[in-house]
């Protein structure tokens, strides 16, 4: 017995001391590849390069912080993303490096949003001013990827390849069905005919004024799509709507006859093509720099400093990209503490002469957006703040953006949808009938268990709920109609939930200007009357080992369930959606919009 407990405490001491050494040699591992990444901050150019575009991966407002990004390490490999100010700022700078002599595009299945593909299209054809060349190749063309790669000087396909274009399509998952399955009663108040976002826990279809909406919408963005690619090919719009309604294009060969494409090839083609371009021997190794290492190499403008603060003259921005959420966020989601903050320290920098708010949000939770609504509105009373929407700026990513000096939007942002709804689940059915579970308690006021959702709500309650929504959506509406200059029954009547893209937006006052971030940021020195100045970006942004010690974990958990689910990870998100908008009154878009 006794060589028992020795051989046990020789074991457990042994695991121990193990233990120490393998976490002291993964502490070495983290900073040592930490240290390398850090320390690789720019990246040789060789003359006659180009500069490659591989756009598979996640478009992010602004390129995450992480010093590991693309090392197989920790579950980390696949955060290869790469932010939106990062591509802008990239192309903007090869226009003018002697170095870079055109630009590659080699992508076929780009995930970006239509005004974050916009922003990217624009640059490029700023890009061509130059006079340099943009070659595209791909061997799968989504529509979202053509329209892009629609400006290049010479767009090719494989041979066998597949050429997308089919016209638009929105889908909306519709949960009743499953609720009522299940013995669930989603019991919904909200303000707004058009405001959707309920719609698939009560329906198991479109409404009629949804349906109304979305034909409207997609349409815009319909027309919109066409009308660019009709420009950058020179084929007419009327015929592009024919090829796509009647499914002219099955083949390579058949957006090569319409000319859509300038030729079938293969990869080795292509890089002999851009070995030609640059001067380059075709027995020697095509000079290329990928777009994440072109992004370490900062550029010396002015325009494209961040977080100098050495200038006495900033213009801040603050990112507000994800849903909208009480507490604190991330880079991909929308804390109220967080993004007040952000804004409360910019109005209290003297040395920031004007804020650009950058918002990427289909709303959220109406109280953390009124929150944020407060700060926006105060930094308007101080300095000028002009809001730049992305993708979307829809219901409370509205209502944070309405008290600004000017609104810009690209003319395929979804916006507008300003409503409140609320969701109170009645789960009685499955508690009594499904799962045999009872309740029973006491209670010292006629409304002191309101919210049970172990019962349905009394006909009192539904009216206090309510009359607390429409309170809300008053709310909503009066400082739209505040902020933007207009009557409240003017608000009312292009409100009610209802979607607007950014060209149907500003035709109806709901946006000043389409545009993009950078005519943003010119707009904001405009009215502060600068001329030169740096940019500070706001919220700062959290260290790798900030991110070790909290939400880490959380990234690669998420992570792995996109790998797993693929595209179905939306149905996910929805579902899991449905959670939060149980918690609070929401303003928030009516649906996860996904066109194809």
């Amino acid at each position: 017995m006794k060589q028992f407990f020795k051989f046990v405490l020789a074991t457990i001491v042994g695991v121990v001391i193990s233990g120490i050494i393998i976490g002291v040699i993964g502490a070495g591992l983290i900073i040592g590849l930490i240290a390398s990444a850090g320390s690789d901050k720019t990246v040789d150019v060789n003359p006659n390069s180009i500069l490659y575009m591989s756009l598979k991966n996640q478009i992010t407002e602004r390129s995450p912080n992480n010093p590991l990004a693309g090392l197989d390490f920790l579950g980390l490999n696949e955060d290869k993303s790469i932010g939106l100010n990062d591509i802008l700022a990239d192309i903007k700078k090869a226009k003018t490096d002697d170095n870079i002599k055109g630009i590659y595009l080699d992508e076929s299945y780009m995930t970006a949003g239509q005004a974050t593909t916009e922003e990217i299209r624009n640059a490029l054809i700023d890009f061509k001013k130059s006079g340099k060349f943009i070659i595209a190749y791909a061997e799968v063309y989504t529509q979202g990827f053509y329209y892009l790669a629609s400006v290049a000087d010479k767009v090719y396909i494989n041979p066998k390849g597949i050429f997308e274009f089919h016209g638009f399509s929105s889908q909306t998952t519709f949960l009743k069905g499953a609720l009522d399955k299940l013995g669930i009663e989603a019991q919904i108040i909200k303000v707004g005919t058009f405001k959707s976002a309920v719609e698939p826990l009560f329906l198991t279809k479109m409404s009629d004024a949804n349906k109304l909406q979305v034909t409207s919408y997609l349409g815009s963005l319909y027309d919109h799509f066409l009308t660019g690619i009709s420009k950058s090919r020179g084929v007419n719009k009327d015929s592009l709507f024919s090829y796509a309604d009647n499914m002219r294009i099955q083949f390579p060969e058949d957006a090569y006859k319409l000319k859509l494409v300038d030729g079938l090839k293969y990869k080795d083609e292509i890089l002999d093509d851009l070995k030609k371009r640059t001067g380059t021997d075709l027995k020697d190794d095509l000079k290329s720099v990928d777009l994440r290492d072109y992004a370490k190499n900062k550029s010396d403008d002015s325009d494209d400093k961040a977080d100098d603060s050495s200038s006495k003259n900033r213009i801040a921005i603050v990112y507000a990209s994800g849903d909208i959420n009480g507490g604190d966020g991330d880079d991909n989601s929308i804390g109220s503490e967080t993004i007040s903050k952000a804004l409360r320290k910019a109005r209290l920098d003297d040395k920031v002469k004007a804020v650009v708010l950058r918002v990427n949000s289909p709303g959220g939770s109406s109280l953390a957006s009124d929150v944020i609504w407060r700060e926006v509105k105060l930094i308007h009373e101080k300095k000028p703040i002009i809001v730049s929407m992305g993708d979307y700026a829809a219901s409370g990513g509205y209502y944070i953006s309405c008290a600004a000096d000017s609104i810009i939007a690209q003319p395929n942002t979804i916006t507008g949808s300003i409503g409140i709804f609320a969701v109170l689940p009645n789960m009685q059915k499955l508690f009594n009938d499904k799962l045999g579970v009872t309740f029973d308690g006491v209670k010292t006021g006629k409304y002191a268990d309101l919210g049970d959702i172990s019962r349905p709500l009394s006909p009192e309650e539904r009216l206090i709920l309510q009359n607390s929504v429409n309170h809300g959506y008053d709310e909503f509406t009066k400082a739209v109609a505040e902020g933007r200059g207009k009557t409240q029954a003017y608000i009312n009547s292009i409100g009610q939930g209802r979607v607007w893209t950014g060209e149907q937006a500003l035709k109806i006052g709901l946006v000043d200007r389409l545009g993009n971030i950078n005519d943003a940021i010119a707009s904001a020195a405009k009215k502060a009357k600068i001329k030169t100045y740096s940019i500070v970006n706001y919220p700062e942004q959290k260290s790798f080992f900030n991110k070790v010690g909290s939400g880490l974990s959380a990234e690669v958990q998420t992570r792995m369930v996109k790998n797993e689910l693929g595209e179905n990870y939306r149905v996910y998100q929805q579902i899991k959606g449905i959670t939060q908008m149980m918690r609070t009154p929401q303003a928030r878009l009516p649906y996860d919009l996904v066109i194809k």
